[in-house]
């Protein structure tokens, strides 16, 4: 496995087939594109997962973690979110923060993302905001 920054352009195409399939290309598409820094998980070649991070100061927020459906579950996503969670830390982030969908609030746990009070409603989906501090 390798793990790399990619164009904003190839996350796309993950976050579309993995994310939200049933709608246009221009949905999975963030304005902070731009200046986020977009990493992918390459096996035997192919890209299978990706998660774009923007940080701010001293705190970062990744967004758009996504994996290809047919190879979920194959611990790709954990891998690649190890990575950005240890190269933030790294850099002296002291909060890291996500959008989790609800139903995923148990995988991200794993990784010492606590819950807050904080969600939101996109589509029929309900998201939680979750968080991990460092030292």
């Amino acid at each position: 496995m390798d793990i790399r920054q990619i164009k904003k352009e190839e996350a796309w195409t993950i976050r579309h087939i993995a994310m939200w399939p049933g709608q246009s290309i221009d949905y999975i598409k963030l304005k902070e594109d731009e200046t986020g820094i977009h990493f992918g998980l390459l096996d035997e070649g192919e890209l299978r997962s990706v998660v774009s991070l923007f940080i701010k100061k001293e705190e970062a927020q990744f967004r758009k973690f996504a994996t290809l459906p047919s190879h979920q579950g194959k611990g790709y996503g954990t891998y690649l979110l190890n990575h950005v969670l240890h190269s933030v830390e790294k850099q002296g982030v002291k909060r890291i923060w996500c959008n989790a969908r609800q139903t995923k609030a148990s995988f991200y746990k794993k990784f010492g993302l606590i819950q807050t009070e904080q969600t939101f409603q996109k589509g029929k989906i309900t998201y939680i905001i979750m968080e991990r501090f460092f030292n």
